[in-house]
This record gives C-alpha cells, sequence and structure tokens, in this order.
C-alpha cells in the first residue's frame, strides 16, 4: 500500500490541473465544486463554479437568493435537483449553523443533497479528516489494481471498495490523498483506453498484466432510458410569449417552460391539434401556426425527450389558462429554462 500511495501522490504532484478549487480549504468552496461537478465534466463546470463563488461568495449571500435566481444560474447545467439542494442546504446552514459550515463527517453526510463521496471529500480537503472520498475514478484505479471483480454498483461491492480505500488513506494527507486518486483516474486510468504503458502503476497493476483493463470495474445494472414525446407550444402575441412553471415531482422542477403536451409517442400533428387541451391554448379562427419544428432529441441519463416546437402566433387577445404566465419577450431570458428551450430562445427570441 506504501508503495501505491507514494507512486500515486508523486504522479499528482507532477501532473495534477490546476483549479481554482484546490487553491482553497474553504468547505463552502469545495462543497460547491463536488456538486457542480457531479455528472459535469470540469470544463464545462469551471464557468458555473465561477460564476456562483461571484455571485454568492459566501453561503450566507447563496442562503439569501431566490430560487429562482439560483436555477437561472445553473442553467444549462442539467440535473436541476443539484442545484434546489444546494440552495435549501445553504438556507439550512444560516439557520442552523450561523452560516457556517459544519466540520464533522455525520452533520455534513445529514445535509440535504449530500452523501459519503461529498462528505468524505469535505472533511478530508477542508479539515484533514481521514474519510475515504471513493468516486468512479476511484473504483476504476482501485478494480483495476488490485484486481477486485465485485460489483461496484451494489452495497456488498462498495463496502469491499470503501474498506480498501479507508485503509490507504491513513497515515496520508487526506485531502491530497483523495484529490490525487480521483485525478489519476480522471486523467491516466481512463474508462476506455488508458495509457497502459506510460502508467507508473502498470508494473504491478493486475489488470494490465491479465489483460483485464477493459473489464474492470464490473457493473450489474444496465441503465434503461425512459422515451418521452414533448410537444411545446411557443405561443405569441405582439410582444408577449406564455410560459408555464413545471411544479411537478418530475425533471426539471421550477423551471419554466413553453406550454407544452406530453404523448406518449410521436403525435401526429392533425391529431395532437384536436387534443381539447390544445383548444384552451388556441384555435383555429384566432391562430396561426408558423411553424413546426421536426422531432429532435434531448438525451438525459434515465430519459430520451423526444421534442418538437410549434410556433403560433395569435391574432386576437385570449384567455389562456390560470397555471400559464404572460412574459414580454424581451424578459424571457430572466427565467431558467432547460436546456433544449434555451439553445431554441437563443435563436428564435434574441435573434428575432
Amino acid at each position: 500500500m506504501d508503495n501505491f500511495n507514494s507512486l500515486i501522490h508523486h504522479w499528482y504532484s507532477v501532473y495534477k490541473r490546476d483549479l481554482p478549487w484546490r487553491d482553497t480549504q474553504n468547505p463552502y468552496y469545495i462543497w460547491l465544486s463536488e456538486i457542480i461537478l457531479q455528472q459535469t465534466r470540469i470544463d464545462q463546470g469551471m464557468a458555473y463554479y465561477m460564476s456562483f463563488t461571484e455571485e454568492f461568495p459566501t453561503i450566507s449571500d447563496l442562503a439569501s437568493a431566490s430560487e429562482d435566481k439560483v436555477l437561472k444560474l445553473w442553467q444549462g447545467l442539467g440535473y436541476y435537483s443539484r442545484a434546489r439542494n444546494l440552495h435549501f442546504t445553504a438556507k439550512y446552514i444560516a439557520e442552523h449553523f450561523d452560516g457556517k459550515f459544519p466540520d464533522e463527517y455525520r452533520l455534513i453526510l445529514s445535509l440535504k443533497g449530500i452523501g459519503e463521496y461529498t462528505a468524505a471529500a469535505i472533511v478530508s480537503i477542508s479539515y484533514n479528516q481521514e474519510y475515504p472520498a471513493v468516486d468512479g475514478n476511484v473504483f476504476r484505479v482501485l478494480s483495476r489494481f488490485y484486481g477486485i471483480y465485485d460489483p461496484i454498483d451494489t452495497s456488498a461491492g462498495k463496502k469491499i471498495f470503501v474498506k480498501l480505500a479507508a485503509e490507504l488513506i491513513k497515515g496520508t494527507d487526506p485531502g491530497m490523498h483523495n484529490q490525487a486518486l480521483m485525478e489519476f483516474g480522471a486523467l491516466q486510468c481512463t474508462p476506455q483506453k488508458p495509457d497502459c504503458l506510460r502508467c507508473p502503476l502498470s508494473e504491478r497493476c493486475y489488470a494490465f498484466a491479465n489483460k483485464k483493463v477493459a473489464d474492470l470495474p464490473v457493473k450489474l445494472k444496465k441503465t434503461t432510458q425512459r422515451h418521452r414525446y414533448f410537444n411545446y407550444f411557443d405561443i405569441s402575441h405582439s410582444d408577449s410569449v406564455w410560459l408555464k412553471k413545471r411544479v411537478e415531482k418530475d425533471i426539471w422542477k421550477n423551471l419554466f417552460e413553453f406550454p407544452m403536451i406530453e404523448t406518449s409517442v410521436a403525435t401526429g400533428f392533425e391529431e395532437l391539434m384536436a387534443m381539447s387541451e390544445v383548444n384552451q391554448l388556441m384555435d383555429a379562427d384566432n391562430s396561426v401556426v408558423e411553424k413546426i419544428t421536426d422531432w429532435k432529441i434531448h438525451l438525459l441519463t434515465h430519459q430520451k425527450i423526444n421534442y418538437r416546437i410549434i410556433k403560433v402566433c395569435l391574432l386576437q387577445e385570449k384567455e389562456m389558462p390560470i397555471e400559464l404566465i404572460r412574459v414580454n419577450k424581451k424578459d424571457i431570458f430572466n427565467f431558467a429554462v432547460p436546456k433544449l428551450l434555451e439553445t431554441y430562445l437563443i435563436r428564435n427570441i434574441e435573434n428575432g
């Protein structure tokens, strides 16, 4: 283990990336970076981290912001429950811990949106406590080097990896050690085509010696994707358009979108127009359908969103369903919307 650690630590001292959250032990910034980087590439998450730390330099600043403002700043990053949990937890810390981030693992783990990995990352980096932060990168490095075939997506398998990681972190600089292992997995021991010939661990690596690099780590569960079909209505009259806030327990909760009708299949236009929900939005005598986009696909981890946008111009004022919000076109970018609609708005609203 000592040799494994020394090789990893030396590699990290030479090849680690210069990232802003590595220049601080502020637990708020460490927490913020970890939440942003969940399911997000560093090159994409960097801009969001900088925006959040500039807009909300302290937990109290984040806690006092409106949820709409937080979601707007998060727009385009996806997995919006992260932003809602981030905001909720900031308010909780402001209220129950006087704005000071707790320094105990069990207290941090009890906070909404924080799991074992994130809690371990915070206490090891910010408070120098020996808690192993085991993410996908660490699973991969340990599985390949030690030849562990226990599935990483089972409770029993995770316990084996966490126990090994807990042994490895003993007597080290915990924050540096955790970051070194994660960085090694991200840059050197990559999921596909790792550069094993230049790897400092290759001489003792089980997977390299036994030609099992592509087989490790082992995962049992298969991700199934749910297919959904969203028919959006971009309805305008003069300088106004209508939006609706998604309040249901579903994807994109509390984000805004055009009035939308979800169908079980890619419904034909004539069939769609015959639905009573559509009649509440538009009618033949008072509406001009200006454009219908082709079906496009927006991929989420467990869902495949098939969507199209039907652009409608109302000839006269019309009473809309009460849940719709009338918005001036020039103000529409003040609302947080899903990424697929942000792209459409930039092309069709901002550019006239």
